[in-house]
C-alpha cells in the first residue's frame, strides 16, 4: 500500500471516528502526524514479527509473529482484536466468491476448446503457408 493510499484509508477512518462529532474536524497537520505514527507503529510491529519469523526459518510472517511481536513489544491489549479480525479475514476468504476463468464463462468443456484451438492454429498455418508461396 503506498502512502497515498494508506493516508486515504487513515482519513476516511478519521471521518468514520468524527462522523458522530458534529464541528469536530482534523486538520491536515493532525492528520499527517496520525499517519506518520501509523506508518511507525505498523514497521515496528513488522520489524519485529520479521525477527520473530526469522528465528522460526519461517520465510512468511504468519498470525501468530504478529500476535507474539505484539506482546514482546508490550501491545498485549491489541492481540485478542487483531486476532479476531484475523479470523474474520480468514471466513470472508471462505465464502468470498471465486473468480471464474474465461474457460470456464465459455460453456465449453476443455476437450472442446483444445480443439477449436488446433482448428485455428491448423488455418493460420494454411494462411501463412498461402501468403508464403502467392506470387506479387
Amino acid at each position: 500500500m503506498s502512502d497515498r493510499e494508506f493516508g486515504a484509508t487513515v482519513q476516511k477512518i478519521i471521518s468514520e471516528i468524527l462522523s458522530g462529532e458534529p464541528g469536530m474536524a482534523f486538520t491536515r497537520e493532525a492528520r499527517d502526524v496520525l499517519i506518520e505514527c501509523c506508518v511507525e507503529f505498523l514497521t515496528l510491529i513488522s520489524s519485529e514479527a520479521n525477527e520473530i519469523a526469522e528465528k522460526e526459518c519461517k520465510k512468511t510472517i504468519a498470525t501468530e509473529h504478529i500476535e507474539m511481536a505484539l506482546r514482546d513489544l508490550g501491545f498485549p491489549e491489541y492481540v485478542e482484536q487483531v486476532l479476531s479480525v484475523a479470523e474474520e479475514h480468514k471466513e470472508q476468504l471462505k465464502t468470498r466468491e471465486k473468480k471464474t476463468s474465461k474457460m470456464d464463462k465459455s460453456g465449453f468443456t476443455e476437450e472442446q476448446l483444445l480443439q477449436q484451438q488446433q482448428e485455428l492454429f491448423k488455418s493460420s498455418v494454411e494462411k501463412y503457408n498461402q501468403a508464403g508461396t502467392a506470387e506479387p
